[in-house]
């Protein structure tokens, strides 16, 4: 048997080597399987169904201009554009971190001008004889390898890490990714709603400036006081001082808009300028399971993958406190003249393996360890965390949305009433049988059920967008974010 197979096992053995440290194993989330959604089963009868969430749930709203001003946020917001870049440094880390595994190559070259012994002058090809100094030249090309065996695996852990560093990274974009979706719709109904309750408290005014008007000819007629009068006037006074803050708030949410869309604050969306009605659903809002939430849902994935990086780290730790060996060879061209450099016999080389094993501090190297299995553990916490805290936002979520939805119902009820009784005040003022303080009571509610209803449709569209953001939804099949490298105009 020649050397080469003898020697094969051990080389063999020494490159597989052993992998130190915990093998991760993918936890469990803290709820059964078919966990399903309670507040689901209790809002079914208010638009809200178990059926999957659409992956662009924002489109149930049938609203291009919502659609489009998504599509640009997902492009252009600089959240995204971070998230993004933090993804490509841990996939750049990872590409550093598989280079471990491969060898090293440092070529070297020399010329030198040396003087030798005679004494030694047989190692040049020379005869001996009497000792005398001679000059000669000395010509050198060659390259150093080295390879260090990864024989406790603490490389193999470390491209563990990254990969879960990287996976990791990929669900943080995913969640800016909802998040933003989730915040430019919510920018955009704020503005919508606003434009509606400030064209309600416009027509309010208006109707309250004419019942002003009745009030003031009654009082000319010598029906009525003047105190009627200035109660209308307060009355009317009020509602105009709505319309200054709905107006500051419609266009605080235009430069949000803006904002997430990757634009300066000043440069309003027109389509979204001109918006005036809040947007509806027109089909039960799809929230799944809990299971599927939790699958869904990006910062959970995040915790997992972050919790399997933690793991890996632990086997690095680990590796540090045992020896390291690295395999080096050479080989290179040594000749006195510059022609014979490139002759066979100008050839050498060597081979052999490193046994490098630093005796590091062992309180220390111990110590970061039990850091290491700390950190686990307490990833392992935060997943565990995320989870509860998903469910726990969407059951919220959706009894918020079943409460916003039990108050729109009954407030369009009072502003239906209100509506009728003061056109029956009205006619009643006009007819001499009402008195105008009778007339301003009944139009001082309708202006309340009418502010309260708009106030109610903002708050429902409100709850749904909340709603869906804590569904999770909104990245998949997302477009690929628009990135400026540094430098770049």
């Amino acid at each position: 048997m020649s050397r080469a197979l003898r020697l094969a096992p051990l080389a063999a053995a020494l490159l597989s080597g052993c992998v130190v440290g915990p093998n991760y194993v993918k936890p469990a989330a803290p709820l059964p399987s078919d966990a399903k959604l309670r507040e689901v089963e209790l809002t079914a009868q208010r638009r809200v169904s178990a059926e999957k969430l659409p992956e662009k749930w924002w489109q149930l709203y049938r609203d291009a201009v919502l659609d489009r001003l998504v599509t640009d946020a997902l492009t252009h917001n600089t959240d995204i554009r971070v998230a993004a870049a933090n993804l490509q440094r841990a996939r750049a880390v990872l590409a550093e971190q598989r280079g471990a595994r491969l060898p090293t190559f440092t070529p070297s070259g020399q010329y030198s001008r040396q003087q030798g012994n005679s004494a030694n002058a047989a190692a040049f090809g020379g005869t001996g004889g009497a000792a005398r100094t001679f000059q000669f030249d000395l010509f050198q090309l060659g390259i150093d390898a080295s390879y260090e065996v990864d024989l406790f695996g603490g490389v193999t852990r470390a491209i563990q890490a990254g990969r879960g560093d990287v996976e990791a990274s990929v669900a943080q974009l995913d969640a800016a990714r909802v998040a933003v979706a989730a915040e430019t719709a919510r920018s955009y109904a704020a503005a919508c709603a606003n434009a509606q309750q400030l064209a309600v408290a416009r027509e309010t005014v208006r109707l309250q400036r004419e019942t002003l008007g009745l009030t003031r000819r009654s009082f000319d007629a010598g029906r009525g006081t003047q105190r009627d009068v200035q109660q209308q006037e307060v009355l009317v006074a009020q509602v105009e001082a709505q319309l200054p803050g709905l107006e500051a708030e419609r266009r605080a949410a235009l430069y949000a808009l803006a904002t997430l869309t990757g634009r300066p604050a000043e440069q309003v969306d027109a389509e979204a300028d001109r918006c005036t009605a809040v947007p509806q659903l027109d089909q039960p809002l799809p929230a799944g399971d809990g299971a599927a939430l939790i699958a869904r849902r990006p910062d959970v994935r995040a915790a997992e993958r972050t919790l399997a990086a933690d793991t890996a780290r632990i086997g690095v730790a680990v590796a540090d406190l045992y020896p390291s060996i690295s395999l080096l060879g050479r080989i290179g061209l040594n000749a006195t003249r510059g022609s014979q450099l490139f002759k066979g016999t100008s050839v050498n080389y060597s081979i052999g393996p490193l046994i490098q094993w630093n005796f590091p501090n062992q309180t220390v190297a111990r110590a970061r360890v039990r850091q290491a299995r700390a950190q686990a553990e307490a990833s392992l916490a935060r997943f565990d965390a995320a989870v509860l805290a998903a469910l726990n936002e969407t059951e919220q979520a959706l009894a918020r949305y079943a409460g916003a939805l039990d108050q729109r119902e009954v407030l369009a009820r009072a502003e239906t009433a209100s509506t009728e009784a003061a056109r029956i005040s009205r006619l009643r003022f006009q007819s001499g049988l009402d008195s105008s303080l009778q007339l301003i009571q009944a139009e001082r509610d309708l202006a309340n059920a009418r502010t309260a209803r708009a106030q109610a449709e903002a708050s429902v569209a409100e709850a749904q967008v909340s709603l869906f953001r804590a569904l999770g939804g909104g990245w998949e099949g997302a477009p690929e974010v628009t990135r400026r490298p540094p430098g770049s105009p």
